[in-house]
């Protein structure tokens, strides 16, 4: 081989290296993105079904209390005293379980089950 062969090859040569080597960099990067991403699915999806079991069980106590016979409403600060939520969120459980607030107390929720509206409000 002549001395300008020797040069083209070695320039084929490192040319050849420099597009593997990125073409590694790029494949790390794409590897990395679908990484994050599939571990935040991941995240979020185990994060949401904690979430959901405790809902579950909020309503459950929820529908507990609400179903006692000793009591045909209940004052929504016990409510929502006895499962940790604010007003709001034990709004929200409380409509999710088939409940309702009474129409002479703003504070006073039960079942519909046990409360039906009157025929005329339906």
């Amino acid at each position: 081989m002549t001395e300008i062969e020797i040069s083209l090859l070695a320039k084929k040569v490192a040319a050849d290296t420099q597009f593997w080597i990125a073409l590694t960099g790029v494949f790390g990067a794409v590897v990395g993105v679908i990484v994050t991403v599939l571990g935040n699915l991941l995240q979020d999806c185990l994060r949401g079904k904690t979430q959901r079991r405790i809902d579950r069980y909020r309503q459950k106590l929820l529908r507990n209390l609400l179903e006692d016979e000793t009591f045909q409403w209940r004052k929504l600060s016990t409510l929502s005293s006895v499962i940790g939520c604010n007003e709001e969120q034990t709004k929200a459980h409380l409509i999710a379980i088939g409940a309702r607030g009474s129409e002479k107390s703003d504070d006073m929720w039960g079942l519909i089950s046990r409360n039906p509206l009157p025929k005329f409000q339906q």
